[in-house]
């Protein structure tokens, strides 16, 4: 089932099984101005993905066909659209789960759907860090990243990386030899004031980022670690 709620501004896709719930937070929406759409389960959800190209999406984690961790994972793979996850489970390897697959934020129900709207358009409205703009192609050591083509490769064999792991990559190629802490690289990735306390989820996508452009990910030779600080990217190029 799809329902369209009208707006002249941006359009959020509402996935949530219960239409109470879903009715609420499309009301609310709509009252901000945002084009609501509303899919029930997860199938439905990516299909409008795919076929509308929504600007935002708020998923509930619990649905059937397919639950919201999967249609996270399939929308990951080819979009970089912001996702809120809305969930009953209120455990930190939840929350570490869900932004690793891709999420912007996390909400907890039961939820105000007032402070739901205003995570929308707090994601919506902060800029994102686009580092070094005027630079576009990035070569270390056999490792390229072409921000204009969105492509990384290592000895010219093609790198497959989620969102995410594109952005740190690409910020700390850009920011070469300097440390960027984990609040900047949280900052980043999930541009949400109050969104993102949990420091960890940024070694967890370093650590698969390792994993895809290191020979041997205990010894990494392009992404160092600066203890207690964060991170940066080597600064020779023989690395």
């Amino acid at each position: 089932m799809e329902t369209v709620v009208k707006d002249p501004q941006k359009t959020v896709l509402v996935v949530e099984d219960d239409k109470k719930t879903a009715s609420l937070v499309a009301m609310y929406l709509e009252k901000e101005g945002f084009r609501v759409i509303t899919a029930e389960d997860g199938l439905a959800a990516v299909d409008i993905v795919r076929r509308q190209q929504p600007d935002f999406v708020i998923l509930d984690l619990m649905l059937p066909k397919m639950d919201g961790w999967e249609v996270c994972r399939a929308i990951r793979r080819t979009s970089d659209i912001p996702i809120i996850m809305l969930t009953a489970r209120d455990e930190e390897v939840d929350r570490i789960s869900g932004l690793t697959l891709g999420a912007d934020d996390y909400v907890v129900k039961p939820f105000s759907p007032r402070e739901l709207v205003a995570r929308v358009k707090a994601i919506l409205r902060r800029s994102r860090f686009t580092p070094h703009a005027e630079q576009t192609l990035f070569k270390v050591g056999g490792l390229v990243l072409d921000s204009e083509k969105f492509e990384v490769s290592l000895h010219g064999e093609p790198v497959s990386l989620t969102p995410h792991e594109y952005k740190l990559l690409l910020a700390l190629m850009s920011a070469r030899g300097k440390v960027l802490s984990r609040q900047k690289l949280l900052e980043y990735l999930y541009p949400n004031d109050e969104a993102i306390v949990i420091d960890r989820v940024v070694d967890v996508h370093i650590g698969k980022l390792r994993q895809k452009i290191h020979e041997d990910p205990a010894s990494p030779r392009f992404i160092l670690t600066v203890r207690g600080v964060g991170y940066r990217f080597a600064e020779s190029d023989h690395v």
